[in-house]
């Protein structure tokens, strides 16, 4: 399955201008691009939501080769609830850990050159206090699960994914694609996988002509397809095609078609600015100020 290969993990955030500072100020990330919809996407990519909402993939790098956040506003959403089915995105960056320190963004020091912080919501984010590589920063991705042997089971005998470390002490195993890309790490909650409303996504390409196959295959495992295979149009670009699965636990795994995402995923120049553009002509906060109300609590 060496052709299989991580593209990102999907947060869903309530507050964009501190989401923004905190993956464009804090992470050093890059705003790759950022598109508006009005109403809900065919395969539920920003939830179970039917409204205007929008989609900002940042990384340090292309999604060609890098492995990035994909943000998804709800409009009039303000805040959703964790549950401890995503762990923590761990990264290498020292200067990360600088611009923290710098910005007054709270960090705690977990280990050796290790600190845990948190992106708006409450996603745990894990900062190695080293020098960024040339290559993709992005480390891991840490998913609880109920029990690891049956999860090991799927994401490997039906996924392809393969074992690269199983730490028995700390109940997690380590797997990848390929040792070159972003790892899913896999921790034993040791009780049930609670996905409270900010439940995410996790993303991989594929051959497209992969995809009917993948598909076969959970219905005769009686695996949960979530969203069979569908295409999902984006206006003015490329066209792809998607088969989203649940794993044991419900944890959303979005499979898509390599070569039509290849082309959509090109980086826009100007991600940054339309961005900028939709936080400033977004005046819900003003808004729900006036009226002495309160966004949405999902």
């Amino acid at each position: 399955m060496a052709l299989r290969r991580a593209l990102h993990f999907v947060f869903k955030v309530g507050d964009r201008a501190k989401t923004a500072t905190f993956y464009r100020d804090v992470l050093g990330m890059k705003i790759l691009r950022h598109e508006e919809f009005e109403e809900g996407c065919k395969a539920t990519c920003n939830g179970p939501y039917d409204g205007k909402w929008s989609k900002t993939m940042v990384g340090f790098g292309p999604e060609d080769d890098h492995f990035v956040a994909e943000l998804t506003y709800n409009y009039g959403v303000g805040e959703y609830q964790l549950g401890n089915d995503f762990l923590g995105l761990t990264l290498q960056s020292s200067q990360a850990v600088s611009n923290a320190k710098r910005l007054g963004w709270p960090l705690t020091e977990v280990g050796e050159a290790l600190y845990l912080t948190q992106a708006p919501g409450g996603y745990p984010f894990y900062l190695v206090d080293k020098e960024q590589p040339s290559s993709d920063p992005v480390q891991k991705v840490c998913l609880g699960v109920s029990d690891l042997q049956k999860s090991t089971h799927y994401w490997t005998k039906l996924l392809g994914m393969k074992v690269l470390e199983n730490n028995e002490e700390k109940k997690t195993v380590l797997m990848g694609f390929s040792d070159s890309q972003c790892k899913l790490e896999l921790h034993d909650n040791s009780g049930a996988v609670d996905h409270g409303t900010a439940f995410g996504r996790i993303a991989f390409s594929c051959p497209r002509e992969q995809l009917p196959g993948l598909e076969a295959l959970m219905k005769k495992e009686n695996q949960k397809i979530l969203t069979p295979l569908v295409s999902l149009d984006t206006p003015g670009k490329a066209t792809v095609e998607v088969v989203i699965l649940a794993d044991p636990d419900g944890h959303e795994i979005c499979f898509v078609g390599d070569e039509a995402f290849s082309q959509l995923s090109m980086v826009d120049p100007k991600g940054n600015e339309l961005l900028d553009k939709a936080m400033a002509e977004d005046k819900s906060d003003e808004w729900f100020a006036k009226h002495n109300k309160q966004k949405a609590a999902a």
